[in-house]
């Protein structure tokens, strides 16, 4: 759900809301498409999901998720108040002319609605279908969880057990639920009357580099450069040292997904929709990748003891495949910021008012 402020001219509305949906029910179809054909998502399109009683595979959700959108966009579009060129029929609009003369197209450059409208299709095309079916998964596996939880009972089995088995993962799951769920609508809906319009999409990269590479298939590169010497669940054998950590990975990831929430509508990544100042922002400038990577701290502890037991090389390369991914997120941090301050003077008024990026009184 996605506008250009511009004018219909002496074009029909009819003709251009009609335009407007057929555009977006295209290029949203064409995304949910080449994400389901996609080689390394086969195996979720293949997957069963839900119980006996109702099940689904990955491809039969995405089928339908996109359905209702696009339901949903062909509503919207076609009632909307006053109408102008979509970013997708804009999108389409600069595909057409440079399919039939690229180099002109290329010479010229495009203007910066054009920019915006296409580096936003791309991003949208990329994350919908992504967000949709990582949402669909989270909160699967969060009901099966907390179903096995209510089913074992923890009075009988014992608290420690159920945490191990179930209980920590139907936290981590309902808070990456949440955490995504936020960043689905941010994606998919971007509506005036929510004062979530995007701006400006970062035209660098790097930037582009720097987040795509945390993402499937880029992060398979990555991972297979950097390693990934972090537990989801990570085991430790004192029985207090574990359960005190892993509660504050939980804490740590609840933090992430409160800093998801504090975006609320204008969550998405290297978009410029308005600078938000609450919750953790208020504190830090970047709480969600720190939180995260404290958690993820956390997690490569078994991992990383292990490999300095094995040699001290090895140790070394855990601990240097850490900091590897800190620091791109740490990347993904200062192209964020200075994609953001290039727009105009909100978000360096933001940072005069918040100080420190990462920690408070630190840095």
């Amino acid at each position: 759900m996605d506008r250009v402020s511009a004018t219909p001219g002496a074009a029909d509305l009819l003709t251009l809301r009609l335009k407007n949906a057929g555009a977006s029910i295209i290029l949203t179809a064409l995304a949910c498409a080449i994400y389901g054909y996609a080689p390394h998502n086969e195996k979720q399109m293949t997957e069963l999901f839900g119980s006996v009683g109702y099940s689904f595979i990955g491809s039969e959700f995405l089928v339908r998720a996109a359905l209702g959108y696009m339901a949903l966009l062909l509503v919207y579009l076609l009632v909307e108040r006053n109408p102008g060129i979509s970013k997708s029929l804009l999108c389409l609009r600069v595909a057409g002319r440079f399919v039939q003369a690229p180099s002109a197209v290329w010479r010229a450059g495009l203007s910066r609605p054009e920019r915006i409208a296409v580096l936003t299709t791309l991003l949208k095309g990329f994350f919908g279908p992504m967000m949709v079916m990582s949402l669909m998964v989270f909160f699967m596996a969060a009901l099966a969880n907390g179903l096995a939880i209510a089913r074992s009972g923890v009075v009988v089995t014992g608290f420690l057990t159920v945490f191990d088995r179930y209980g920590y993962w139907f936290l981590i799951q309902l808070i990456l639920f949440v955490d995504v769920s936020i960043f689905t609508v941010g994606y998919l809906v971007e509506l005036p009357s929510l004062r979530n319009e995007i701006r400006s999409v970062d035209p660098t990269l790097l930037g582009w580099t720097a987040a795509l590479i945390c993402y499937p298939p880029f992060n398979t590169v990555s991972g297979a450069i950097l390693g990934s010497p972090v537990s989801d669940f990570p085991r430790f054998d004192d029985p207090t040292t574990h359960l005190s950590l892993n509660l504050a990975l939980l804490t740590l990831m609840a933090i992430y997904a409160s800093a998801s929430v504090a975006l609320g509508f204008k969550a998405s990544n290297l978009t410029h929709r308005g600078i938000v100042a609450r919750g953790p922002y208020a504190v830090i400038r970047h709480p969600a990748y720190v939180s995260k990577n404290l958690a993820w701290w956390i997690g490569s502890v078994p991992l990383v003891t292990e490999a300095f037991h094995q040699s001290m090389f090895g140790g070394l390369q855990a601990v240097a495949s850490v900091a590897g991914w800190s620091m791109i997120y740490i990347l993904r941090a200062l192209t964020e910021e200075d994609h953001l301050r290039s727009v105009d003077g909100e978000y360096a008024a933001y940072a005069t008012k918040v100080r420190y990026r990462f920690i408070p009184g630190v840095i």
